[in-house]
């Protein structure tokens, strides 16, 4: 995988953590995600103005995708009302890599090789460890937290195929993300209200920013698995977790403890022998 494709995507990760540390934080994660999805709606919509249309094979893709994002959306946000960052989301993102590789085998007829299979479980395996306490995966909500990752893998199979279908994939990024974002307030109205929606309230302006950088991010992920194997995007996207690790110790109060800094070491290695 070429050195810059790498080091974007370690960019990406970066980004990911953040917006998930500000989605966890917020007291009401439903209404949080929701206003992120309207300034990725906003921006995306601009920017499709500017850019030539992506190839109509990859408009089902886009369409399915916005679809698959929203359910997401839904499990992420009840995953993230109980438990720790560093428990959570571990599991949700630890459990896609291997399910993205074996997908895009099946649909995408890609091929990763023996070493590179390595270091895509072990990035995999180093994530999900960073969730147990002791011997045992104790989470509230876990099978939300496992849900999560069913749906990563499924909407980043279908962007991996879209997006190389589109012949753009930055304006692929761009119809998807806006049609993404006008689903979730869709699905926020139909589950609560439109009053509560546009009423502005305190952490409006952090969701709002949080939206952009989750769209930067989402971006540049998309660029990268129309270059290089879909799984193998995955893995390298999910140092996230490396990220959020160190976000929750310096800025949630959360523990980084031994057990934590081995599994760190061991996603280190997967990321190696990807690289």
């Amino acid at each position: 995988m070429p050195t810059h494709i790498i080091l974007l995507i370690l960019f990406a990760a970066l980004l990911h953590a953040s917006w998930n540390a500000l989605l966890r934080g917020g007291d009401d994660k439903l209404w949080s995600m929701t206003i992120m999805c309207v300034a990725v709606a906003i921006v995306s919509s601009v920017g499709a103005l500017f850019m030539v249309a992506p190839a109509p094979e990859s408009w089902p893709y886009a369409a399915l995708s916005a679809s698959l994002h929203v359910g997401y959306n839904l499990f992420l946000v009840r995953t993230y009302r109980s438990g720790d960052l560093g428990q959570t989301y571990p599991v949700s993102r630890g459990s896609s890599p291997v399910l993205i590789t074996v997908c895009a085998s099946l649909f995408a007829g890609e091929v990763v090789g023996a070493t590179a299979m390595i270091g895509i479980t072990l990035v995999s395996a180093g994530i999900i460890s960073l969730a147990f306490k002791g011997r045992k995966l104790e989470i509230p909500g876990l099978p939300y937290a496992l849900g999560t990752g069913c749906f990563i893998a499924a909407y980043s199979v279908t962007d991996g195929i879209g997006g190389r279908l589109s012949g753009a994939p930055m304006a692929y990024t761009a119809w998807m993300c806006a049609s993404w974002g006008v689903l979730m307030p869709m699905t926020y109205v139909l589950l609560r209200d439109a009053r509560s929606l546009v009423t502005i309230r305190p952490g409006f302006f952090t969701a709002f920013c949080g939206g952009l950088v989750s769209l930067l991010a989402y971006g540049i992920v998309i660029y990268a698995m129309s270059e290089a194997p879909m799984g193998a995007v995955s893995a390298l996207r999910e140092t996230s977790v490396l990220f959020a690790a160190l976000i929750g110790y310096f800025f949630l109060g959360e523990s980084l403890t031994a057990r934590k800094l081995i599994a760190c070491a061991v996603i280190a290695t997967g990321i190696l022998l990807i690289g």
